[in-house]
């Protein structure tokens, strides 16, 4: 089986949502980092020389390829990625190998054959 790992960038307030959209779109679960720090086009505000940043969180997810391109346009719906400047971003790079996920594979190896039909 082969997986696709997915990177998503967002705003603290909105993991919860994001991480949601995703478990119903056919991810198995993630792993969140939080308190994570990103710049975009614009720079950061500043008020008497403190920057106002808001904390972002670093949402990991590792997902079987043929759910893969579902899962990654449902968080850019979910987290508003591509209508609303600023809110985060989201990308899939592919996976060469990958240990420790043998139970995933048991538990979506039915449901993936179920598609095929």
């Amino acid at each position: 089986m082969r997986f696709k790992l997915i990177v998503a960038f967002v705003d603290d307030h909105a993991t919860d949502r994001i991480t949601q959209a995703a478990r119903e779109a056919g991810a198995t679960g993630c792993t969140v980092v939080h308190n994570a720090r990103g710049e975009g086009l614009e720079e950061k505000k500043t008020f008497l020389g403190l920057t106002l940043d808001t904390q972002r969180d670093v949402v990991l997810l590792l997902v079987e390829e043929h759910r893969a391109r579902h899962v990654l346009e449902t968080l850019g719906e979910a987290g508003e990625f591509d209508t609303t400047s600023g809110t985060g971003i989201a990308f899939q790079v592919d996976v060469e190998d990958a240990v420790g996920v043998a139970h995933q594979v048991e538990s979506i190896t039915p449901a993936l054959e179920d598609e095929e039909l």
